[in-house]
């Protein structure tokens, strides 16, 4: 009896951890469409908590067929706001991958939500417009979630879920349409708002001297961010340094970003653009009692100080020969 109840307990808790495990759910919104040849489709990645669950990590991993290739990712829409992968399109493996964030965690739709809030990512799609032979997948193109994919939990101690995967399949034409139909593509066209504003904020790792980094995030909600750029303009450079130049040597980053300059000795621009070509640019301006000397200006300052010194030794060395040889002349002419 105690064997069996022991058993039985287990059973229950393996239950209960099932249960738990497959809480919150991912899917691909249409789940299921139909596309002409040559057209694109977007196919949104949700979110779905179970009641009293939220959310602060998704960490997804997605897989398509051979007749169907990617053309474009968007985070416009997404409800996470802290980027640790931008999603990256890696064609010869057949993957798309993401991971981001929600600060306080995301807890589900609220009431009344028409499920159009709880985007992850927006994925889009394009059937090819003309192939030769017939593709080993058909006629019917699937996107899905590889198992890797799992999103962590909001509790405190980052528990890691395997949720609930639901992919897509799209029925692709035969037949191309009357005119090729790209609404993201109208969507880039009509997007002339540049991404919210955003400001930099200056950070240092602890017990390291210099180590200073910069971090930023920002969203649009129109066509999405695309990248961001930095520069880093020295504070001497009278404004000859021509920030907004097309020669301006704007790097692409992303964050954290670790400054060049050290010393502080700089002002610091981060521009995003988002997919239309728009953009908005903030600027950090280091308080004067963070400033350090750069290694160049120390080298500078040491020089100078040397010089200095130099300079001393020589005028005092050449005062002294000629007190010495006043004095002995005045000796001289008072033995005469």
């Amino acid at each position: 009896m105690k064997k069996g109840a022991l058993l039985f307990t287990l059973q229950l808790c393996f239950f209960a951890l099932a249960v738990h495990v497959h809480a919150a759910s991912l899917y691909m919104d249409p789940n299921q469409t139909e596309i002409k040849r040559g057209d694109t489709v977007k196919v949104s990645v949700r979110l779905d908590t179970d009641e009293g669950e939220c959310v602060n990590v998704v960490d997804g991993v997605i897989t398509y067929s051979e007749n169907i290739q990617p053309v474009d990712t968007s985070r416009g829409s997404s409800i996470l706001s802290l980027w640790v992968e931008d999603p990256v399109i890696d064609k010869a493996n057949r993957t798309i991958t993401f991971a981001g964030g929600i600060p306080n965690g995301y807890c589900g739709r609220i009431p009344g939500d028409p499920r159009l809030t709880n985007t992850v990512v927006d994925l889009l799609f394009q059937s090819p417009g003309l192939q030769i032979g017939t593709s080993e997948s058909g006629n019917v193109a699937t996107i899905n979630f590889k198992e890797e994919t799992h999103v962590l939990l909001n509790d405190g101690f980052g528990t890691v879920v395997t949720p609930q995967l639901f992919g897509s399949s799209i029925l692709l034409a035969k037949e191309a349409g009357g005119s090729v139909e790209n609404p993201w593509q109208d969507t880039v066209s009509e997007d002339t708002i540049p991404p919210e504003k955003f400001s930099i904020t200056l950070e240092r790792i602890p017990n390291q001297y210099g180590s200073y980094y910069i971090s930023f995030n920002t969203t649009d909600k129109q066509s999405g961010v695309d990248h961001y750029e930095v520069i880093e303009e020295p504070l001497d450079s009278k404004n000859l340094f021509g920030w907004g130049a097309e020669t301006a040597p704007w790097l692409e980053a992303r964050s954290p970003y670790p400054l060049k300059d050290q010393s502080l000795n700089s002002t610091v621009r981060v521009r995003a653009i988002d997919k239309a070509g728009n953009e908005y640019i903030a600027t950090y301006v280091p308080e004067e009692d963070k400033r350090t000397l750069s290694q160049e200006n120390m080298f500078i300052y040491a020089a100078l100080i040397a010089a200095g010194v130099l300079t001393l030794v020589i005028v005092g060395g050449v005062t002294f020969f000629f007190i010495r040889r006043r004095k002995k002349n005045v000796v001289e002419e008072e033995i005469i």
